[in-house]
């Protein structure tokens, strides 16, 4: 035979600190909605009717009200998880960013700037991460406060003494394509 699910009896001290939390507008609004679901069990409304009244499952109200029956108070508030946990340590993470900001030579090795590529390759073959992508990287020095210059910026170093200029950068470059002097034909 199936019983009639039901919030334990209650205290008026219980009851009033549940209206309490109904009548507030402030707070969470979970805690709010399980307070209000535990509340009208405990008028004696019917998990059905509680269901209909709140737009709710009726399997929800029952799982609501026997959380409350064994854990309290403590089963209204929200327990969040927090996601999935950092891929990476704090230690792995301190190791990434002293790595980037180091030059590659430092190292050994014979390049002079880090891409992302290179950097990953470098740290999973000195054994401070097991496997890293590209992206991933990316993201974490991003977070770390790391920046690595861009494609252009690398560029602009190369081309640096063009015709006699200190420092042509990249719109001397673009103004020098736009403006070709044509020959008379």
């Amino acid at each position: 035979m199936v019983h009639r699910v039901q919030v334990r009896p209650s205290s008026n001290d219980e009851g009033n600190r549940l209206l309490r939390i109904v009548r507030r507008s402030s707070g969470s609004v979970v805690t709010w909605r399980r307070a209000q679901l535990v509340l009208l069990s405990a008028q004696g409304m019917a998990v059905p009717q509680i269901a209909e009244v709140t737009f709710t499952s009726a399997d929800r109200v029952r799982d609501v009200i026997h959380n409350f029956n064994t854990d309290g108070f403590d089963s209204l508030r929200p327990r969040y998880a927090g996601g999935r946990p950092p891929k990476f340590s704090v230690d792995q993470r301190q190791e990434i960013k002293k790595a980037a900001l180091s030059r590659p030579t430092d190292h050994g090795l014979p390049f002079s700037v880090w891409s992302l590529a290179k950097l990953a390759d470098f740290l999973v073959a000195e054994g401070v991460v097991d496997d890293i992508s590209h992206e991933g990287l990316r993201t974490l020095l991003r977070e770390q406060g790391v920046s690595f210059p861009g494609r252009e910026d690398l560029e602009d170093q190369h081309r640096s003494g063009l015709r006699g200029q200190d420092h042509p950068g990249v719109g001397a470059l673009r103004h020098r394509r736009r403006h070709r002097r044509t020959r008379p034909r």
